[in-house]
């Protein structure tokens, strides 16, 4: 029979779930009395075997007429009493630790009560400390994966003999996280988590807010996972309004099943399991966020300071190392003022007081020390770092490297000369190119008339060539000049780029003769595709007459044309003397050079650059001393 649970808990050490568990295996009158037979706790019908005069707090003494000798502990005996109906009654009395346990009616079914109760007790104690140590171990689980292996094993010893599944479940996604399974799963069990609407509502689930093929909710029973199991509970796991997984426990055939008490249990241990997944949850976000923002100030693409009221730097990213010189475990921790130099020292103190009282500081200059000994400047703002309770914990200072500035500043002017020139250079070429082809033209009659007369000096001979020569070369200075400063005129057009690679080497052919050079074509099968034809041709004229001059007599130059995916690659290399390290990175630079005086303008790559940048391509070259040097051209493969 269902019994009444106990009114209060005197008996030192023993809880009031102890208790109940106590009167719930017991179907007979019974009662717990202290060494003076003080009732303790009486079921309903202990009280109404005896009367009210059983009630707790009350002494037996006064609804019974004799007292027995109270019994050894560990020991029972037996007394037969006469009740307020005038029955008699025989009580079974068995003393543990100071408290005496009283059974009515008869001896050996009293004794077996009494070995349930003692049981029930047992079990209920094994219960609670297995509950207390899993509450331990997944409150010190460091990781999810940790978390589930200890909640593993506290389902395996609370309910042994049972297959379980354990599921975490990303709490916005709903998504599967983490599961172990004691037991052959079904495949039906891979279809999402199904729980009872009665569980959502003890535990203020919303129930309309899961997607159903994550999360699903049934009147019924919840199906089972496992293979050969005949029944099953689940738990959900739910903290703070938020589902975390499940925990399902089920029975295998011919497992006897107290699925009321196990459910129970269950929910006491899914709701312990909960609020730790919550925290580790919390926690791994909260890494998370904490790495990435880490990651995010050290890889940012400026320079990043951070510095506490003591100013000493907490934070000192790539970019300012890399600038520096300076690594991480050489300044974190150390004072600010050992990057700084001495001359910016004070200007910076007042920077960081200001920022430690809230004040944000813009557009302020310091002198960085480099490890080399050398000087950097930075430019940056600064901000406060606040604790949450709103106090300054620091100062950041977020800046660039104004020697990179200063650089990009003078490569304005560079380009704003360039300019300039370029706009003088339509004029000027205009003023030159009138005179000197005069001056070709009479230099060259006069040369044809000096060579059909036997007796002209060769003197005069000479010097006509020379006039020529040199005027030639002011044309050619000229004409290089406009086509550097002048924007191209010519349309795109359908073109063949093997037939544009013949036709540069066939105007260059006299040089090439000069030179006594080979041209080794490798000219694979690419189609037509759209570009400037003449500029082209122009990009090949400069880069094999580059390749010439560079080149010893009877030397070799390649020219190769082959597919590259999207693109189409021009190369254009030879074995001369090579183009050392220093230069290389200036040989587009316009009018620079590495040819003797009088020998090259230093416009050639330039113009070469840029046209084949105007056709969205690229340049880039490859050189070894004494070996050769490689330009690869690479343009974009665009048809009609």
């Amino acid at each position: 029979m269902k019994t009444s649970a106990p009114k209060q808990t005197v008996a030192r050490g023993v809880s009031a779930a102890a208790f109940e568990a106590f009167f719930d295996m017991i179907d007979r009158p019974a009662a717990l009395c202290d060494a003076d037979w003080v009732v303790l706790a009486a079921n309903a019908a202990f009280e109404t075997l005896f009367g009210r005069g059983a009630t707790v707090g009350r002494s037996l003494r006064d609804v019974m007429t004799a007292v027995p000798k109270l019994p050894a502990s560990g020991r029972s005996i037996d007394l037969d009493v006469t009740c307020d109906s005038g029955q008699v009654v025989t009580l079974t009395f068995a003393r543990k630790k100071g408290a005496v346990a009283v059974v009515a009616r008869h001896l050996a079914p009293a004794v077996d009560s009494l070995a349930a109760a003692g049981r029930a007790l047992m079990e209920q104690a094994r219960l609670e400390q297995a509950l207390l140590e899993l509450g331990r171990e997944v409150a010190g689980a460091m990781s999810e994966e940790a978390l589930v292996a200890a909640v593993a094993r506290g389902v395996k010893g609370i309910f042994p003999g049972r297959t379980f599944c354990v599921r975490i479940t990303d709490p916005r996604t709903y998504g599967l996280t983490s599961l172990y399974a004691e037991g052959r799963l079904a495949e039906s069990s891979r279809e999402g988590i199904v729980l009872k609407k009665s569980a959502a509502e003890k535990t203020h689930l919303q129930t309309d807010i899961f997607p159903a093929r994550r999360v699903r909710f049934t009147t019924d029973e919840v199906p089972l996972l496992f293979e050969g199991s005949v029944q099953g509970i689940c738990a959900p796991l739910v903290a703070s309004g938020q589902l975390f997984g499940a925990i399902n426990v089920e029975y295998p055939r011919g497992m006897t099943a107290d699925l009321v008490t196990d459910d129970r249990i269950l929910i006491q241990l899914a709701n312990q399991v909960a609020v730790a997944v919550r925290n580790a949850k919390l926690i791994d976000e909260l890494s998370f966020v904490r790495k990435y923002l880490e990651e995010l100030l050290e890889h940012a693409n400026a320079l990043i300071l951070v510095v506490n009221r003591d100013r000493r730097v907490v934070v000192f990213n790539k970019a300012v190392s890399t600038l520096t010189g300076w690594s991480k475990q050489e300044v974190l921790g150390q004072d600010i003022f050992k990057i700084i130099a001495e001359s910016d020292q004070l200007k910076l103190a007042r920077v960081l007081s200001a920022s430690t009282k809230g004040e944000a500081v813009s557009n302020a200059e310091t002198a960085l020390l480099c490890k080399n000994g050398k000087e950097v400047r930075m430019a940056y703002s600064t901000s406060s770092v606040t604790s949450q309770m709103g106090e300054v914990e620091g100062v950041i200072a977020i800046g660039q490297d104004l020697t990179r500035m200063r650089e990009l500043e003078r490569r304005v002017v560079q380009a704003e000369k360039l300019a300039s020139l370029g706009q003088l250079a339509a004029s000027v070429v205009h003023e030159i190119n009138n005179p000197m082809t005069a001056v070709v033209t009479y230099a060259d009659a006069l040369l044809k008339r000096s060579m059909g007369q036997p007796d002209a000096p060769a003197s005069d001979v000479d010097k006509y060539k020379k006039i020529i020569d040199n005027s030639e070369r002011v044309l050619r200075f000229t004409r290089d000049l406009v086509s550097y400063a002048r924007p191209a005129k010519e349309k795109p057009e359908e073109v063949d780029l093997n037939a544009i690679a013949e036709r540069a080497i066939g105007l260059c052919e006299h040089v090439l003769q000069k030179h006594a050079i080979t041209v080794d074509r490798h000219f694979a099968d690419i189609g037509p595709f759209v570009a400037v034809r003449q500029h082209l041709v122009q990009v090949l004229v400069n880069l094999i007459t580059n390749a010439c001059h560079a080149t010893a007599p009877h030397g070799h130059i390649s020219v190769t044309t082959r597919p590259a995916g999207e693109m189409v690659e021009l190369v254009v290399g030879d074995t001369g003397s090579g183009i050392s390290a220093q230069h290389l990175g200036r040989i587009f630079e316009p009018f620079f050079t590495t040819k003797a005086d009088g020998k090259g303008t230093g416009l050639g790559l330039s113009i070469v650059q840029g046209i084949v940048e105007n056709h969205g391509g690229t340049v880039t070259v490859k050189s070894e001393l004494e070996k050769g040097t490689e330009f690869t051209i690479r343009l974009p493969f665009v048809a009609l």
